[in-house]
């Protein structure tokens, strides 16, 4: 009896001390969610919401602010069944909706309207510092034991992470992303889908780990989970998405109208393109297309690369890959894109001299944008930076993350070089993919790699 007492009272020390590790690593998280609203300073309580040139100038612009007011959240109006033309309504997923929904019924009583816009704003940026502390505890945890896990760092003090923390909603989908990512690899299937059913219905580009989730169930066999994880994916997203589908069906399509019907639009590189008038890569009526054929081109690659690497890739690896080739391929490609692959990109590959090489040149992204659109404003083109310049800032962003690409895709190839299995472990995210055999591959597994010298 007292055995047993002592074994348990080592097991919840042990726990309290492990809980405390992560301590340091929350305050981080709180110390970036607060710099980040600091950042917007200048137009939370000094008004430059409220002109078009100097909350670019003061390079605090956030879309939370001005769409409160624009899809008529200020009135009252219930997003998807609003009473308002269809390009009015929030062309965000549902989870989203539901979230602004919520939030501008708790500033309602606020009497004066920009009062009660900036309160949302407010609430909004409270509600996503939540999402990044547990998103760098999430990471922290993902990333394993010992010194790994202060590679949570990058998510909670990275420039980029600070600058476009509250420009929209997109910290809300990466806290369900590493969500689904830590339940899997404590394989929890049904929690990992329900959380990457939210995520998808929250931002669209979770979806992409669907694939890499594939491509490992495909070499390992492990069919089961994978399958649970499907079906709990396609319950929480239906859960969520049908009740609006039903009675709120043209307000519900908007997101899905908005996203195939837009055109190449800031910061992406199809934009470069027409700008420059490139031929067919250019051509604005093969944006949509083009888009869909290279997208699906680089899952090709991704999918080849899974298949016939010697040693399985890691989970992160794939999901990294996944949401770059999203990334690169996109029609629009926003300043906070860069929360989306923060925590992948470092769980990938958490090596900092790429890391830093790519937060500068987002921080530069950052920067540019808002310049470039002041210069786009009559009157003010003194101001702002030409589009030359701009397309720096554009290509700067796509080809430090190719770099980062091409380090992973040569960690995968050349798995000793990989830091994260330096150590001896196989795959601390992969839940059962860690350490599981080999059940199909492209090539034979008798053919040894030349590099590692085994099959």
């Amino acid at each position: 009896m007292k055995r047993d007492t002592a074994s348990r009272d080592l097991i919840l020390f042990d726990s309290g001390t492990r809980a405390l590790a992560y301590v340091p690593l929350a305050v981080f998280g709180v110390m970036g969610a607060l710099l980040a609203y600091l950042w917007k300073w200048p137009c939370r309580f000094g008004g430059a919401w409220n002109d078009g040139t100097l909350q670019f100038t003061n390079f605090c612009y956030t879309d939370i602010y001005p769409l409160y007011f624009d899809r008529h959240l200020a009135e009252g109006q219930v997003p998807y069944f609003a009473n308002v033309p269809f390009d009015k309504q929030v062309e965000y997923p549902v989870v989203l909706g539901g979230v602004m929904d919520v939030i501008s019924r708790l500033v309602g009583t606020v009497g004066d309207v920009a009062a009660r816009g900036a309160r949302f704003y407010d609430l909004t940026a409270l509600l996503m510092a939540v999402c990044l502390v547990a998103g760098v505890l999430l990471m922290a945890a993902l990333a394993g034991p010992g010194r790994r896990r202060w590679d949570a760092l990058w998510y909670a003090v990275a420039p980029g992470v600070i600058l476009a923390a509250y420009i929209n909603w997109d910290l809300a989908a990466g806290v369900l992303s590493l969500g689904m990512l830590l339940a899997w690899s404590r394989k929890r299937q049904w929690l990992a889908g329900i959380l990457l059913g939210l995520a998808i219905a929250t931002k669209f580009y979770p979806l992409m780990f669907v694939g890499a989730l594939f491509l490992l169930t495909l070499r390992t066999g492990t069919w089961r989970p994978f399958l649970k994880t499907m079906a709990g994916t396609a319950g929480a997203w239906l859960a969520v998405n049908l009740p609006v589908m039903i009675f709120a069906f043209d307000g519900w399509r908007r997101f899905y109208v908005f996203s195939q019907e837009r055109g190449a639009d800031w910061g992406s590189l199809w934009f470069y393109f027409q700008q420059r008038q490139w031929p067919i890569l250019g051509d604005p009526d093969l944006l949509s297309v083009l888009g869909i054929v290279v997208l699906a081109l680089l899952c090709l690659g991704i999918a080849l690369l899974a298949l016939l690497a010697p040693t399985r890739p890691r989970l992160a690896q794939l999901c990294f890959l996944a949401l770059a080739a999203f990334m690169l391929t996109n029609k629009v490609w926003s300043p906070q894109f860069v929360l989306w692959l923060v925590p992948f990109a470092v769980l990938a590959r958490p090596n900092w001299k790429p890391l830093a090489l790519w937060q500068l040149a987002e921080v530069w992204y950052f920067f540019a944008i808002w310049l470039y659109l002041v210069g786009l404003q009559q009157g003010n083109e003194a101001l702002g930076i030409s589009d030359t310049t701009y397309f720096t800032a554009v290509w700067g962003r796509a080809i430090t993350i190719m770099i980062l690409v091409a380090f992973v895709v040569r960690d995968i190839l050349r798995p000793e070089k990989d830091v994260v299995r330096q150590d001896g472990s196989d795959d601390v995210t992969g839940g059962v993919f860690d350490n599981a055999p080999d059940r199909f591959r492209l090539l034979p597994s008798s053919r040894r790699d030349p590099l590692l010298g085994i099959g």
